[in-house]
């Protein structure tokens, strides 16, 4: 929530900015209030919080706020916030403690000089130049936010792509879209030092695969190179939970860890660490111990890249039908020919379909869009219920929205649009 607020607040500055004098909307300056800006995130996220805890209340739930550590497999220990000690007991106990900062070798995070997405969240001011380290969600997020404010943003990742979970063909129009909008990519380079001795810090760069070093300076630098379980300190050793490699809290089917009575759920599990996959696991978790049935399929849930345009996806990449063997069709549709779009002169991205070319059952939805985290859910929602490209093109879809964009590209994969 915290990035979110700020992706939508740097997003009014950059419109009001770049984009208001063309639709006939002028003033003298604008100019950013950092203070009330971060104000303004900090009573949103203070909202929800509330907003939570009066859930807690209204549903009888005994909040107890601290650091809590396994003392036996039905004994939590909670260091709380006020100073005292105290033992919550319980039949079942679920493990939802989330995931942390993933560290680099040599990269010390101060949250000063060198950030992670908590202190990029907080900064007292503009830095001139940004770098993040790492082309995943959050960096690019977080990379946006400041890059609208006036930073100059330099991405360092060292793989040869950003989102390697993202369609390749989405994928390269997502960093098209990025660079125009000023942002600077390094693919396929390690940091491999760091100076923090002069007022800012002077980044060592390397080509991954080996050569000359480059230097890069920065005022700023956001370690984003990805997150790891959060299971330090909560003592499963003690009481024996199985974890794997990476940390990862092993479970089986009903989120069950391999101790009677103690179960895991979202971050610290394995599968995607998106908040909404961790609630659907929770509720799922809960109705196991219920009795009841739960299910969640992770190749149905959908993820969120919340830049401008943003990029949203269900079901899976074309390389990954591809490696299926599976014989398809691909159907899309750019927003270029949108009326909504073109309305609002937005109109830069477009949606593809991937369809079992036999079946024609949907395999996957990719959308670059506006708006797109709200649009793909129209395709969660085929994929969850086995829809075809043709279920989706014969259902009335309003005129003029965005969405028409996703009936026009189940038309192109069935048959063909009629608007292009």
């Amino acid at each position: 929530m915290l990035v979110q607020a700020l992706l939508h607040s740097s997003h009014m500055y950059h419109e009001a900015k770049h984009s208001f004098p063309s639709h006939g909307v002028k003033f003298a300056s604008v100019e950013v209030d950092l203070p009330a800006m971060m104000a303004q995130k900090d009573k949103a996220v203070s909202n929800l919080t509330r907003g939570i805890e009066g859930l807690f209340k209204k549903n009888k739930v005994n909040y107890v706020k601290g650091y809590g550590k396994f003392v036996s497999p039905s004994e939590v220990s909670v260091d709380a916030l006020e100073g005292e000690t105290t033992v919550v007991k319980g039949k079942n106990i679920i493990i939802a403690t989330g995931s942390d900062v993933k560290s680099l070798p040599g990269v010390t995070i101060d949250e000063k000089k060198i950030v992670s997405s908590t202190g990029a969240l907080a900064l007292s001011e503009i830095p001139k130049k940004l770098v993040v380290i790492g082309a995943g969600y959050i960096g690019l997020e977080m990379g946006s936010v400041w890059g609208r404010l006036g930073s100059e943003v330099t991405v360092v990742e060292f793989a040869p792509d950003i989102v390697p979970t993202m369609d390749s063909e989405v994928r390269k129009q997502f960093q098209r879209a990025l660079e125009k909008r000023g942002m600077k990519f390094k693919l396929k380079t390690k940091v491999v030092g760091v100076d923090t001795s002069g007022a800012g810090v002077k980044l060592t760069l390397e080509p991954a695969a080996g050569g000359d070093q480059t230097t890069l300076e920065a005022d700023v630098v956001l370690v984003s190179a990805g997150r790891i379980p959060f299971t330090a300190g909560l003592g499963l050793d003690k009481i024996g939970v199985e974890t794997d490699k990476a940390g990862r809290i092993l479970v089986n089917e009903r989120f069950a860890t391999n101790v009677q009575g103690v179960y895991a759920i979202g971050d610290v599990i394995p599968g995607p660490m998106l908040a909404h996959k961790a609630e659907e696991d929770g509720v799922a978790c809960v109705e196991f111990i219920a009795g009841k049935h739960g299910h969640v399929d992770y190749d149905k849930v959908p993820g969120v890249v919340y830049t401008h345009p943003e990029v949203a996806y269900v079901g899976k990449t074309e390389e990954q039908v591809k490696a299926l063997g599976v014989d398809y069709r691909v159907g899309k549709f750019p927003f270029l020919a949108n009326s909504r779009a073109k309305a609002i002169d937005d109109a830069e991205g477009l949606v593809k379909i991937l369809a079992e070319k036999e079946t024609d059952k949907i395999l996957g939805v990719h959308i670059m869009a506006p708006n797109a985290g709200e649009l793909i859910h129209e395709a969660a929602i085929a994929l969850q219920y086995d829809a075809s490209s043709e279920d989706i093109a014969r259902v009335c879809h309003a005129h003029p929205t965005m969405s028409e964009a996703v009936k026009e590209a189940a038309m192109a994969t069935y048959d063909k649009p009629i608007h292009i």
